[in-house]
């Protein structure tokens, strides 16, 4: 995913807008809004996507204790704006050792955040039971947040989904375990209302989730 701008449902590689098609192209999934490449981790990094996208940058905020910001990614164009956003976070998991996080913000039909969960996409609706209570809730801008437990997921993780402002939220915790945070009602942030407080955020190494799912 680093270098050129990629596929969110694939992470292939895209063609840009030209003469035969005035948007990005995938030969597997047609037209896409393209993730664009990941760069390490800092405050900088993170006001760009912050300033460009048009959807939330969710991070849990304050961070659970000893955890770091690792990465974001977005999807979307000098164009379009940014149509999908994901942020990394590590730190020490519940049951112990590495824990890792990725919130995933993304309009219908974009693809990124059913990328890094693992499943079928483009959208988390067919793999959710909204039939049964919410396995988890977060505070989302403030807002209680019911998501739930997405099904079909990789067994190395554990993945929630549900709506905030409009657009899904994913999140993707490693290992499967770590999900345990998903029950502490953890408060997210919505960068993009976060101002001054961005400067704040501690960073860490660049997440390799956030390159290869």
């Amino acid at each position: 995913m680093r270098g050129e701008p990629s596929c969110p449902k694939c992470g292939g590689r895209v063609r840009a807008p030209g003469l035969f098609a005035d948007t990005w192209q995938c030969d597997a999934h047609g037209t896409v809004h393209p993730v664009q490449p990941v760069i390490p981790p800092s405050v900088e990094a993170l006001g760009v996507v912050v300033h460009r996208t048009q959807v939330p940058v969710w991070m849990p905020w304050p961070l659970p204790v000893g955890w770091l910001f690792t990465g974001v990614a977005c999807a979307g164009d000098d164009r379009s704006g940014g149509r999908a956003s994901a942020v990394a976070c590590s730190g020490p998991a519940p049951l112990g050792g590495i824990g890792e996080m990725i919130l995933i913000a993304e309009e219908l039909g974009v693809g990124l955040g059913a990328r890094y969960a693992g499943v079928d996409g483009p959208d988390p609706g067919p793999t959710m039971d909204v039939e049964k209570p919410p396995q988890a809730k977060v505070l989302a801008a403030g807002r209680p947040t019911p998501l739930w437990h997405v099904s079909g997921a990789p067994a190395d993780r554990a993945v929630f989904a549900g709506e905030a402002r409009g657009m899904w939220l994913w999140a993707v915790v490693w290992p499967e375990q770590t999900g345990l945070l998903m029950y502490d009602e953890l408060v997210l942030t919505d960068l993009r209302d976060a101002g001054a407080e961005v400067d704040l955020v501690p960073c860490g190494a660049l997440s390799p989730r956030l390159l290869e799912p």
